[in-house]
């Protein structure tokens, strides 16, 4: 049965990540069987997954619930409401000690980070949010900063609660060099030439060797980094799609009628994506495989 002491895991748990491996360590007391390691692992992976994702769905439910039934007749505004619920989350949680220290400082960059956007983004027309309450900088509503710390903190608690490490990771000069030059296209292709294909392919090239090693509870894993890219990426669309569909913000298409934000947009999201994942390194650096880590792989199947 594995044991976080046992295992030289130095990770630091929160009450639910540490009741889930409790749970994991008591099924997997209860007998034994090819298959019980893995149908724990599986298990483990969804909710640990899901635990990762708590403060985006929060937010996400939160956004749904204002926009459908919030009073309209309320003392505060919509907008408003979606500040002060998104900040009692963060502040609960920190009290609760369901988030790390750490993580709300990942938190606050993605916060500031996306603001910044959502300024530029409002103001050359490519979304539009509902023109009501008072706490917001212009057009933008200052609950919309919490989407993208949404973000931040899933990707900073995958990190530490799966002890995500790399191998052939490319060298962190190059990774913000290219998350800069995609942050900057964001802007500037509102001007002149997108180049936006032309840094998808330097991300697939730049990131192609790199594997991802995780520890879910009974084995470490190996999956090439660039999927994990690709999937959060897809879960952001369908986000924003919900988000769209309630009235949150608004595209020029929509403005007539919802339609299904279209799926170009993953590629905007992938590539946010990048800066997401460079702004987390710089905050926890990417560490590659040790020698305890390497053993238990030589001793477990891999996923490739």
């Amino acid at each position: 049965m594995p044991d976080r002491a046992a295992r030289g895991d130095a990770r630091e748990f929160t009450a639910v990540e540490r009741w889930i491996d409790d749970r994991a360590n008591a099924v997997l007391a209860r007998g034994s069987g090819r298959w019980r390691p893995w149908a724990v692992d599986a298990v483990v992976f969804v909710l640990k997954q899901a635990w990762a994702c708590v403060f985006g769905f929060l937010i996400l439910v939160a956004i749904v619930a204002v926009r459908l039934w919030w009073p309209a007749d309320a003392a505060v505004a919509p907008n408003d409401a979606l500040v002060l619920i998104a900040v009692g989350i963060q502040v609960g949680m920190l009290v609760a000690r369901l988030e790390t220290v750490r993580e709300l400082w990942v938190v606050v960059l993605f916060h500031v980070v996306g603001t910044i956007m959502e300024l530029f983004k409002t103001d050359v027309g490519s979304w539009t949010y509902a023109a009501d309450g008072i706490l917001r900088i212009g057009g933008v509503p200052l609950f919309s900063g919490f989407m993208y710390a949404a973000v931040g903190s899933y990707m900073v608690r995958s990190m530490r609660m799966f002890d995500l490490r790399f191998t052939r990771y490319p060298p962190l000069w190059a990774t913000v060099v290219l998350g800069a030059a995609i942050y900057a296209n964001f802007y500037t292709h509102h001007f002149v030439w997108d180049a936006r294909w032309v840094l998808v392919v330097a991300v697939l090239v730049l990131w192609a060797r790199t594997v991802m090693h995780f520890r879910v509870h009974v084995r470490v894993w190996r999956w090439p980094l660039l999927v994990p890219f690709l999937g959060v990426a897809g879960f952001i669309w369908i986000a924003e799609n919900v988000g769209t569909a309630v009235g949150a913000w608004t595209y020029p298409n929509q403005v007539d009628g919802w339609e299904p934000v279209s799926p170009q947009k993953v590629v905007s999201w992938f590539l946010l994506m990048i800066i997401s994942v460079v702004l987390v390194t710089l905050v926890h650096r990417p560490r590659t495989p040790d020698a305890a880590d390497a053993a238990g792989r030589d001793a477990n199947v891999d996923a490739r």
